[in-house]
């Protein structure tokens, strides 16, 4: 039996955590971009697309665009998607906000004979071409956000990464616990979810002081100091 292609096989032997730079929204880019565009709009149609698709992977606990990809038709069940991370090979369920369901419904495959979730990859599973059609898909993918994020007049650099990272720290900001926020992401440990949420830890620290001075002012009925 032929070996499965497997690229670049050694190239995760690193097995540290580094921390990762800022890459997720801020709150002026994120009324941006996931406030609704009338239909009157001018945006491009394949900007619009690529738009409500990086929505789709948010609201869809930061889905990698590597799993968008390769996500089946088998793998969704009324309004639960279950599938197996390519990174991680933890098994995830997620069920589907209507907002979620309303993009999947728009954006999924319509072609009987494929079974792909979405109309991104064509080749089979595991081979060789399947591959570089998803490396090309992803780089496509990363100009149009590229693009999107200059028609939208955005501060930050949006790219497929930046669904996952804002979805992590809006759950951070949330109150959400980190333990949690790894286990929607499926994180392989908590290690790896806490250097999404290391660059805006200091913020968080910031705020939780003001807001200990401003009870404190409170109590006290006047000025501090």
């Amino acid at each position: 039996r032929k070996a499965e292609y497997i690229p670049h096989l050694f190239r995760s032997v690193y097995t540290g955590t580094r921390a990762d730079r800022k890459r997720a929204l801020e709150d002026e880019d994120m009324r941006k971009v996931f406030s609704r565009l009338s239909k009157s709009s001018t945006i491009p149609s394949d900007l619009r697309r690529t738009k409500e698709l990086f929505i789709l992977m948010f609201l869809l606990r930061g889905l990698p665009f590597v799993d968008l990809a390769y996500l089946r038709k088998s793998d969704l069940r009324g309004n639960v998607i279950t599938y197996r991370r390519r990174k991680t090979g933890r098994s995830l369920s997620v069920t589907l906000t209507p907002e979620a369901m309303l993009l999947l419904e728009k954006h999924i495959s319509r072609d009987l004979s494929s079974p792909y979730l979405f109309p991104i990859l064509h080749s089979i599973e595991g081979s060789q071409e399947a591959y570089r059609e998803y490396q090309l898909a992803l780089r496509s993918f990363n100009q149009h956000l590229e693009l999107l994020g200059q028609w939208l007049g955005l501060e930050s650099k949006l790219s497929s990464y930046t669904a996952r990272h804002t979805w992590a720290t809006t759950a951070y900001y949330c109150e959400i616990h980190p333990g949690i926020i790894s286990e929607a992401m499926g994180h392989s440990s908590i290690t790896v979810t806490e250097t999404y949420l290391k660059p805006f830890r200091s913020r968080k620290i910031d705020e939780a002081n003001n807001r200990i001075v401003d009870f404190v002012k409170r109590s006290i009925g006047g000025v501090m100091v």
